[in-house]
């Protein structure tokens, strides 16, 4: 209570009431010192921090591919740099933008590179010195005197050599062509037939590790953009409700990539062990997908009294789950931000912070990698985020 019989109520940030990561309050004060307008419209920090955290995203997207290339795991300024010098509109936007400890981008002159032979191009210095008339002209007499004009050439021939044409040997011409026919017909056959009835080698999706950290016990945490459902590991999650319903965009990606089987599957599961308990975990076959197992969690609503400590348990569930049957791997979605309204940033700092503390508090865990698959730039950049701010 305050002096005035008024309940305090906890303040929310300007940030936070407009949905962004980047601090518009702050960006307001910013906006007000660097211009000579004392009034400030309402949007403009809005706005001002929403390209911002944009631009952020893209640069992170783009730098992350840059550290793939290069077989890293963890983005540096040179990636950053790279990132930028490799988009067209990105290098226009920020062409007098100094990146430190970024290097610099290649650009060396073709004449100093290597011919397609392997050799190196050589540059002849005489070509390039400038000679006076006097030395060409000596040059000149001496190569005059050099040639001889009062020598007459060597006779001619007059009368022309009849040369006989070679005897053409038949069996020479035959005797081949017989020998090379055929060896190379049932070759060629067998090639010919191989090539039509091979079959075409399978289309591996390829996924963008955008960022990643080694925990103190050896686990690597991992941030991917991609499909869920196509992802290779022992284990994948599933949010969904009590009644293992699957309208989300990862239950549909996964009914999608598991057809029948899997719906088929979900149902014998209800069936025998009834509804999924509030923050509960289950464990369930995953037929015609890439990982082993699928663990049906039902997450959360964000408002409700300990909604935040019921998302720690939904994750502690998980993984328990994943421990009793010994997996190394499980795939996480972006639990509770999909549709059951957790703001990705507070879902994120739940979500690490729990997996942080369930490899404190068990003695040995089985687990020793962790995807986080997503796929709209927004959560990308808030797990990217809070994972390097993970201790």
């Amino acid at each position: 209570m305050s002096g005035r019989g008024h309940t305090k109520t906890q303040r929310i940030s300007l940030a936070k009431r407009a949905g962004t990561i980047f601090p518009v309050g702050r960006i307001r004060r910013y906006l007000k010192g660097c211009t000579h307008h004392q009034r400030i419209a309402v949007g403009a920090p809005i706005y001002q921090a929403a390209v911002m955290e944009y631009l952020s995203a893209e640069i992170l997207e783009l730098a992350g591919n840059a550290a793939r290339d290069n077989k890293r795991s963890r983005i540096t300024p040179r990636h950053i740099l790279l990132a930028v010098a490799n988009d067209e509109e990105l290098n226009k936007l920020l062409k007098n933008v100094t990146i430190p400890s970024g290097g610099v981008m290649p650009h060396i002159l073709p004449e100093l590179l290597k011919k397609k032979d392997g050799s190196k191009l050589t540059i002849s210095h005489k070509a390039h010195r400038p000679q006076s008339a006097g030395i060409q002209k000596a040059k000149n007499k001496a190569a005059a005197k050099k040639v001889a004009p009062n020598k007459k050439p060597v006779a001619t021939i007059t009368k022309p050599v009849a040369v006989k044409p070679a005897p053409v040997p038949t069996a020479t011409i035959t005797k081949p062509v017989t020998i090379v026919k055929k060896p190379a017909a049932p070759a060629v056959k067998a090639a010919v037939t191989k090539a039509v009835t091979a079959k075409p080698a399978p289309k591996t999706e390829q996924y963008a590790t955008l960022s990643e950290k080694t925990l103190f016990l050896g686990q690597k945490l991992t941030v991917v953009q991609g499909d869920i459902s196509a992802v290779t590991c022992d284990i994948v999650v599933n949010s969904t409700n009590g009644t293992f319903e699957m309208k989300n965009e990862v239950g549909a990606a996964l009914l999608k990539a598991g057809g029948e089987e899997l719906k088929k599957s979900i149902t014998v599961l209800h069936e025998s062990h009834g509804d999924l308990a509030y923050a509960g975990a289950l464990l369930g076959d995953a037929p015609n997908l890439k990982a082993k197992h699928v663990v049906h969690v039902h997450s959360p609503e964000y408002g409700k009294p300990e909604s935040e400590k019921d998302l720690e348990n939904v994750i502690k569930n998980a993984m328990s789950l994943a421990d009793e049957k010994g997996c190394g791997t499980i795939a996480f979605p972006s639990v509770g931000s999909t549709t059951n309204n957790f703001p990705k940033q507070n879902a994120a700092q739940i979500i690490l912070k729990s997996i942080s503390n369930y490899f404190v508090t068990v003695m040995a865990s089985s687990i020793k990698q962790i995807y986080f698959v997503l796929y709209d730039m927004e959560s990308i950049g808030v797990y990217t985020t809070e994972l390097a701010r993970l201790d």
